[in-house]
């Protein structure tokens, strides 16, 4: 299963904008470098959602605070412990991006209506550059002994 990153987002600290970069760099257990969501032991190191969801909801990308907005896979649908290659970093997803208030300060009934659909959270294993158009990639389930 792969996609594409189609935006890159960094919020530079609480409750500011997110803005858009091009390229983010994905430092191993911390999260995007200059985003206040990276930080070492956190379940959520970045977020990830996709522009189809975004587009069913009419929801502009960024405005879901997500760093990586993906195009041609449903992320949502990935399960907790997957392991997702996005460009030159390796991630894990940690589990779903519950709603919260925030969703409905973009539009009345959005944190109802988004349950379970919201993307997915995930911290980074393997450090590496991101860039819009980068691939992103399910890496295979690793069979234990």
């Amino acid at each position: 299963m792969t996609g594409a990153i189609e935006h890159l987002w960094i919020q530079e600290r609480a409750a500011a904008p997110m803005t858009g970069v091009t390229q983010a760099r994905a430092i191993a257990n911390a999260g995007f470098k200059g985003c206040c969501h990276a930080r070492p032991g956190k379940k959520r190191q970045v977020l990830l959602i996709d522009v189809e969801t975004l587009d069913s909801f009419q929801i502009a990308p960024g405005r879901a605070k997500e760093n990586v907005t993906t195009r041609g896979i449903a992320i949502q649908d990935l399960p907790e412990g997957a392991r997702v290659r996005i460009g030159g970093a390796v991630i894990e997803i940690t589990g779903p991006c519950e709603p919260c208030g925030f969703m409905d300060s973009i539009r009345p009934g959005l944190r109802e209506a988004t349950m379970g659909k919201r993307g997915v959270l995930a911290r980074i294993i393997e450090a590496g550059d991101v860039h819009i158009g980068d691939v992103v990639e399910v890496l295979p389930a690793t069979i234990g002994p």
